[in-house]
């Protein structure tokens, strides 16, 4: 009894995927948030670095993380580390051995693997890695195939790749656990998607962007400006609900001219429930409506526990609302309401975020979440730019490096209460957001000069899957 309560405080090591570096604490702090836990990191901790040691957490705890993160690679139960192979021994040596003894007994088998983060070995010095560790008691049999327990040596020699030091700067030696989710950024790939478009997320930032969102089971999960519907897809996979608005008729719809190469048209069966269908999570696929995100269509009430997207920005896709730049104009003819075309203009970026909070705020439920993406032109960034409400809390704000000189952010915030009833401005939002009014010229300055010719390339490139 005393072994086992032992045993469900143990420390864990966690190896990370050297991508996206700013989206990984959130995600793992999103993750750790759906469980009811908190990230209690050990001293010495380092965002940037390849390997985190966490503490307070048990075995169910990393699984679970596990099998939702995109960011980490793998999880180990951390036996011993050091600075150098001497102290891991002495480190080893000090574990209890109470916590050893289920893994090492002689009807069991085992594996024990060499990694490196930042250097390569040669198959003869992984070998002697591994018989130079002959003084931990494992009395089991090798078996490199099936084993039921596999343990790993990990050696890290920095971040630098111009700069390896000759010993590593720090080695962990545990027993593995679980391995992340970095297969969905395969499985998902645009470039075998049904339905794509010119702005189809990224797979891995999809579901980073889930991650962040503590998308769960039975959650209904609402973009509304939902695009071809990549959002949603990974919002599925985590067994939510889906449903979105776009202002776009061909793109709800898959008309027009395809985004793929060497497609001319969109087939008739291209649609955002086609995606969840190739991926098996039709069944939560709500609806997609043709709407305007600068109206308001939905009844007063929390409707959704998570509110999802990747607003237009006026670079790739146009930002358009319905409304006429006249003060007054005819309104038209009832009898022709079936073929009636809306008059639009221009949708402005400060309007966008500042309609998109506010939907946030009435809409979704105490303790939901809103993420999406800020574009950022980055000689002129401050945390003054980043838009705020009364009734949401800024969680996180992450930077995807698009060029020297421009960026996006993702913005994850979570709902803390209600709206005022009263209508005294209660519902706008704060003086924070007045820097961001100068929509026109963010636009310059984002297609200035080379930064524009790299973007499209990059954009291009990422929809062709080249």
């Amino acid at each position: 009894m005393a072994a086992l309560a032992r045993r469900s405080c143990l420390q864990f090591l966690l190896h990370l995927a050297q991508d996206n570096l700013d989206f990984r604490l959130p995600e793992i702090k999103s993750l750790l948030a759906l469980l009811g836990k908190s990230f209690s990191p050990t001293l010495n901790f380092q965002e940037k670095a390849p390997f985190w040691c966490l503490d307070g957490l048990s075995e169910d705890d990393i699984k679970h993380v596990m099998a939702r993160s995109v960011c980490a690679k793998s999880a180990f139960e951390l036996w011993g580390h050091g600075k150098t192979h001497s102290e891991l021994k002495t480190s080893l040596l000090n574990y209890p051995a109470e916590n050893m003894s289920p893994f090492m007994q002689k009807d069991s088998t085992y594996r024990i693997n060499v990694y490196t983060f930042n250097k390569t070995l040669e198959f003869s010095e992984r070998i002697k890695r591994i018989d130079d560790m002959e003084y931990l008691p494992f009395e089991g049999t090798v078996n490199l195939k099936n084993p039921q327990h596999v343990f790993c040596l990990l050696e890290d020699y920095g971040t630098d790749p111009n700069n390896i030091p000759e010993h590593p700067d720090h080695v962990y030696f545990g027993r593995w656990i679980a391995d992340g989710q970095r297969e969905l950024i395969r499985s998902h790939s645009v470039k075998s998607r049904h339905f794509i478009g010119n702005t189809s997320m990224d797979a891995g930032l999809s579901f980073i962007m889930a991650n962040h969102a503590k998308v769960k089971r039975n959650d209904v999960v609402f973009d509304p400006f939902v695009g071809t519907g990549s959002l949603l897809v990974a919002c599925s996979q985590f067994g939510a609900y889906v449903c979105g608005t776009d202002i776009d008729y061909n793109i709800i719809h898959g008309r027009g001219r395809s985004s793929r190469k060497n497609q001319k048209w969109r087939g008739p069966d291209e649609n955002i429930r086609a995606n969840l269908r190739q991926y098996g999570t039709e069944r939560l696929y709500l609806d997609i409506m043709v709407s305007d995100a600068s109206k308001a269509v939905w009844r007063k009430a929390p409707l959704f526990d998570v509110i999802i997207t990747d607003p237009p920005y006026g670079i790739r896709e146009s930002t358009r609302r319905t409304g006429s730049h006249k003060d007054a104009y005819k309104p038209w003819d009832s009898a022709f309401a079936e073929s009636h075309v809306p008059v639009s203009q221009a949708y402005h970026l400060s309007d966008i975020f500042k309609d998109l909070l506010n939907l946030s705020a009435h809409h979704l439920v105490l303790g939901g979440r809103l993420v999406y993406w800020l574009p950022i032109y980055r000689p002129d960034y401050s945390e003054e730019i980043v838009p705020l409400h009364p009734c949401l809390q800024l969680l996180s704000n992450c930077e995807q490096v698009l060029s020297s000189h421009t960026s996006r952010r993702l913005i994850t915030m979570e709902k803390i209460k209600e709206p005022e009833e009263m209508d005294n401005q209660a519902h706008q939002l704060d003086s924070r957001f007045s820097p961001y009014e100068g929509h026109n010229a963010f636009r310059e300055k984002y297609f200035s000069g080379v930064n524009k010719r790299c973007i499209k390339e990059d954009s291009q490139a990422e929809v062709n899957g080249q």
